[in-house]
Parts: structure tokens; sequence; C-alpha cells
């Protein structure tokens, strides 16, 4: 049962079969080893907006969405993206729906959302999680106590052409 106090949320999106894709499940499987006190953990999967309702009802003070995210930086590179840069990036995704329909839904109960891009290598079936993501993973899950100091991750730049 969550933990309906809790301060924060973490959505953790993406499939565990595709390889850095599994970056956000992984992260869940890491708060469930070693929780994250404060912190309400959803495993979004590949379909997170089956999880709109249970945290509309949480109302965390703070959600944080983690989640593979091609942004053309080596593997492993973690930034935070501007939500309204979401929808302008040509962002990778195995998800049903675009992640920016997920935040516009969370928005009128959550007022902040922070969207944690982690750089994926290889994505495709039956593919082992790289060590560079797997590294990136474990760092995000020791950041994440800090929300309020801030995570120390870089925001994303998108290249000016």
């Amino acid at each position: 049962m969550p933990d309906l106090s809790s301060r924060y949320a973490l959505l953790c999106v993406g499939n565990s079969m595709m390889g850095d894709d599994g970056a956000g499940p992984r992260l869940a499987e890491l708060c469930a080893e070693t929780p994250l006190p404060g912190w309400t953990v959803v495993d979004g999967g590949a379909a997170p907006e089956n999880d709109i309702g249970f945290l509309r009802e949480l109302q965390p003070e703070h959600l944080v969405i983690v989640d593979a995210t091609d942004m053309g930086l080596a593997p492993g590179e973690m930034r935070i993206i501007d939500e309204n840069d979401i929808g302008e990036m040509f962002m990778m995704t195995t998800h049903n729906l675009p992640l920016t329909f997920l935040i516009q839904q969370l928005r009128e109960d959550i007022a902040q959302i922070t969207f944690v891009g982690i750089q994926p290598d290889v994505v495709a079936f039956y593919y082992p999680m790289s060590a560079a993501v797997e590294q990136a993973v474990n760092r995000l899950h020791q950041l994440l106590p800090a929300l309020e100091q801030g995570l120390g991750i870089a925001p994303f730049q998108a290249e000016v052409a």
C-alpha cells in the first residue's frame, strides 16, 4: 500500500525488455531494494498513462518522471528536460501515449514536475542494459533524496540549428 503522506513521487517509465529503455523500471527496482524515505515509487512501465489517476490522487508536492530519452548525448548522460521542450524534441519512445499528454494530465493536481532523461545506448528487444545506463540509474537513485537542494543534473540544451 502506498504511503499517501509521501511528499515526493517517482514515476519510472520504460520497457525493461528493450535494453536501455529499461532505465526507469531498473530505478523502480533499486527503490524497492533500497527505499527512499518520503517517496512513493511507481513503475509506470511502457504505459505510464495507466498511473495518472493514482498519481493525481496521491497529490505529491513534487513528481519526478524518469525515462530513457535520446538527446544525442553520450550513453548514461542525464539531463533535466523542460516540459515545453518534450513535445518539440524527437523523443525515442516505446510508450503508447506521448509524455506531454501524461504531464498535461498530471499538471492539474501536481504543481512541481521534473522530467529526467537518461541517454540510452542500445534500445532493442532482449538487449541487456548498458553499463553506462546502469551507472546513471544508480547515481540518480543516490541523488533523489537531495531533490530539495537540486539534483545537480544539468538542464537539457537543444542545439540550435
